[in-house]
Formats: structure tokens, sequence, C-alpha cells
């Protein structure tokens, strides 16, 4: 019985150490305190921008986590923590569990990983506070075209 249990285990963070290695984001975040019907609303948020969230036992998460190479990550691993794995959009589990933290201070974000790199609180609130990209792509465009716009009027004012 300890023996299948162990394997049990040993199965999970070498699970979750594969989930690790393969996102591009991961944000380790408090949950605790949060009503079954909170929890259902932060994962359909969350599953919405193909995202999930998942809670694991503290050692596991901390031993899968040595094990992907990211051992900053490993003492924010303590005490009731989810974590949210996004493997295609670095920005989207960041701007949804920001989103959700403003309105629920029962949701409070602890640590997270971007595209191999671990970074902490004030580099998610970043992360969660870019423009998206279609903005991104639309204000470079304006910028790119002011300068033509500009030489556009002041010519057709010389000519008047």
């Amino acid at each position: 019985m300890k023996q299948e249990l162990l394997n049990k285990k040993q199965n999970d963070v070498v699970e979750l150490k594969e989930r690790f290695s393969k996102a591009k984001t991961i944000i380790v975040f408090d949950y605790q305190g949060l009503t079954d019907e909170q929890n259902k609303d932060v994962r359909k948020k969350l599953r919405s921008q193909h995202t999930e969230m998942k809670i694991y036992k503290n050692n596991i998460a901390r031993r899968a986590a040595a094990a992907a190479g990211y051992d900053e990550l490993v003492s924010s691993l303590a005490g009731p923590k989810a974590i949210a794995i996004s493997y295609s959009d670095p920005v989207a589990p960041a701007k949804v569990l920001f989103e959700y933290a403003k309105t629920n201070n029962k949701v409070r974000l602890t640590a997270g990983v971007v595209e191999g790199k671990v970074i902490g609180v004030d580099s998610i609130i970043e992360l969660a506070t870019l423009p998206t990209r279609e903005v991104l792509l639309t204000q470079l465009a304006v910028g790119l075209l002011a300068p033509l716009t500009q030489l556009a009027l002041g010519l057709n004012l010389i000519e008047k």
C-alpha cells in the first residue's frame, strides 16, 4: 500500500515537471477562502483563455519545480496554493488572475514563470497590465505613420 502511494506521488511529480517544462506561463497564487462558486468562476475564466488551474500538494509542486529547474519558485510554494499553467499565451493567465484579484481579495498572486524565467509579483502585474497584441500593433502603426502624415500635411501647406 505504501509503495503504491509512493509510486503515485512520484508519477505526479514527473507529470507536473513535464507540464512545467512545456508551459509558456506558470502563475502561483493563493486561493484559500474562495467559495466553490468563486473557484468555478476563476477556473472558467482561465479555461476560456486556454489556461488550466490545478491544486497540487506543496511537496509535489516543490519537487516538480526543482526538477524543472525553477529553484526560485520552490520558496513560493508554501501554504495553500493553486497553479495556473498556459501552454500558448504567456500573458493570459496573468491578466485573468490580476483582474480577478481586483474584485476578490482571496486571490493573491505569489510568483510565476514566463517563458522559462521565474518572476515575482511586480513582474506579473506588469505583464497583466500590458496592452493586448492588437493595441500594441495599432500603436506601432500609428507611430510609423505619424511622420508620413506630418510630412504630407507640411507639403500640402507649402503648395498653398
